[in-house]
C-alpha cells in the first residue's frame, strides 16, 4: 500500500471520529468518549501532514508546467529552482510521515505505572532512587502530566528502598517504557570521607496501566489483608489498618499500598497495581514470542538489563543500549530527559520500520 493510499484511509478515519465528537449523545458514554477522543487526537498530526503533502505535490506539478512550457528563459529557471526547494521539502515530509506510519505499539497512549527499587549499594542506592524519582517528577511536570503516589517505603538515610507511582496524561507509556532496567549510578556518597567514587544501582520497572476491560481478575484468586502503616504519613495512617496487601494466588503477585488514610482508597489502588502487573505479565508473553524476529536493542523486556550508567564526576550519562552519551548530568537529573528519550524513540522506529520492511 503507498503512502498517498494509506493517508487518505487515515483521514477519512480522522473525519470520521471528528462527526462522531459533534453528536452530543457522545457525552453520555464518557469511555467511548476518551477512546475516541484519543484517537482523533493521535491521528491529528498526521493529517496535517498529508494536507501539506497534497499542497506540495500540487505547488511541484503547477510549476512544472511552467518548466514545460519553457516560454521565458528567466521564468522556467526560477521554476525550476522552485521545483527543486518544493522536491526537497516533500522528501523531507515523506520521510517524516513514514516514520509516523510505523505501526505503534497498542500499549504506548495508556498510563504507566512507575515502580523504582533500590538494588546493590545500600544507602547510596536508596538515595539515588530518590534521585530517579525526582527526575522523573520534575520531567513528569515539563510534560503535563499527572502523578499520584501508589506506594512507598523510605530509607534511614534519605531517597526510597522502593516507590510506586503512577503518571497519567498523553503517550506516556510511550515515552516512559524505555526507563525499565536497571540504572548504575558512580559518585563519590555524603558519607565518603575519602572521596572515592561508589558504584550503586537501582531498577526502574514500567507498566502499562491496565483497565479492567484489559484483563479479568477472579476475586476467588486474591488473598486481602489489611494491616497498620508505617513511615510518614500522619497520626492517623499510623495507628489504623489502612494499609492494604493483596496477593493473586495462582500468579504469586503481591502488591501494597498504603499512601491513603482510607482503606477502600487503598485497596483501589492495590488493585490498580495488581492488574497492570499481570497485563504486563501477558504482554511480556507476547514479547518473548516475537523476540526472535526483532532483536531489538530497546527492548523493554528484560528489566534485569544494565541499561544506563549516571557518572557523577564526569557529569556523563550513558545509555548502553544505543550507544548514547551526554555530558548535561546535571540537566538530565533534573528532568531534562527529552534528548534521552527522543534518542530511544528514533532507535525503536528505526527499528520497527526495518522490520515492516522486511516483512512487506
Amino acid at each position: 500500500m503507498n503512502i498517498e493510499h494509506k493517508l487518505a484511509q487515515l483521514q477519512s478515519r480522522y473525519e470520521e471520529l471528528g462527526i462522531a465528537l459533534s453528536d452530543p449523545e457522545i457525552y453520555n458514554q464518557p469511555e467511548k468518549l476518551t477512546r475516541i477522543t484519543k484517537e482523533h487526537s493521535s491521528l491529528k498530526s498526521l493529517v496535517d501532514d498529508y494536507r501539506i503533502w497534497q499542497s506540495l505535490k500540487s505547488q511541484i506539478d503547477d510549476t512544472r508546467e511552467i518548466v514545460e512550457q519553457d516560454e521565458e528563459p528567466e521564468l522556467t529557471e526560477m521554476a525550476r529552482l522552485e521545483i527543486k526547494q518544493l522536491t526537497e521539502e516533500l522528501d523531507q515530509l515523506e520521510e517524516k510521515i513514514r516514520v509516523a506510519l510505523v505501526p505503534r505499539d497498542p500499549e504506548d497512549s495508556k498510563n504507566a505505572i512507575v515502580e523504582i527499587r533500590a538494588g546493590t549499594g545500600g544507602d547510596e542506592a536508596a538515595i539515588f532512587a530518590g534521585d530517579l524519582f525526582e527526575m522523573y517528577r520534575r520531567y513528569a511536570d515539563d510534560r503535563k502530566w499527572n502523578l499520584e503516589l501508589m506506594d512507598l517505603h523510605e530509607s534511614d538515610k534519605g531517597g526510597y528502598k522502593d516507590i510506586v507511582f503512577k503518571l497519567e496524561g498523553n503517550d506516556v507509556f510511550g515515552e516512559m517504557k524505555y526507563e525499565s532496567g536497571v540504572h548504575r549510578v558512580q559518585r563519590v556518597p555524603e558519607t565518603e570521607s575519602q572521596g572515592r567514587v561508589h558504584t550503586s544501582a537501582a531498577t526502574v520497572a514500567v507498566l502499562p496501566e491496565a483497565e479492567e476491560v484489559d484483563i479479568k481478575i477472579n476475586p476467588a484468586d486474591l488473598e486481602f489483608e489489611a494491616y497498620r502503616a508505617s513511615g510518614a504519613g500522619g497520626q492517623h495512617v499510623n495507628t489504623t489498618d489502612s494499609a492494604v496487601r493483596i496477593r493473586h494466588v495462582p500468579s504469586g503477585v503481591v502488591v501494597t499500598c498504603q499512601q491513603e488514610r482510607s482503606q477502600h482508597k487503598n485497596r483501589d489502588k492495590a488493585m490498580a497495581m495488581l492488574r497492570s502487573k499481570l497485563y504486563e505479565n501477558e504482554l511480556e508473553k507476547k514479547r518473548s514470542e516475537r523476540a526472535a524476529a526483532r532483536k531489538s536493542q530497546v527492548s523493554t523486556g528484560d528489566r534485569s538489563a544494565k541499561i544506563r550508567t549516571y557518572n557523577f564526576p564526569q557529569g556523563r550519562l550513558t545509555d548502553h543500549r544505543i550507544g548514547l552519551t551526554l555530558y548535561n548530568l546535571d540537566a538530565i537529573i533534573k528532568g531534562d530527559l527529552s534528548d534521552v528519550i527522543k534518542a530511544l524513540r528514533v532507535q525503536d522506529n528505526l527499528e520497527r520500520m526495518q522490520e515492516a520492511a522486511d516483512n512487506a
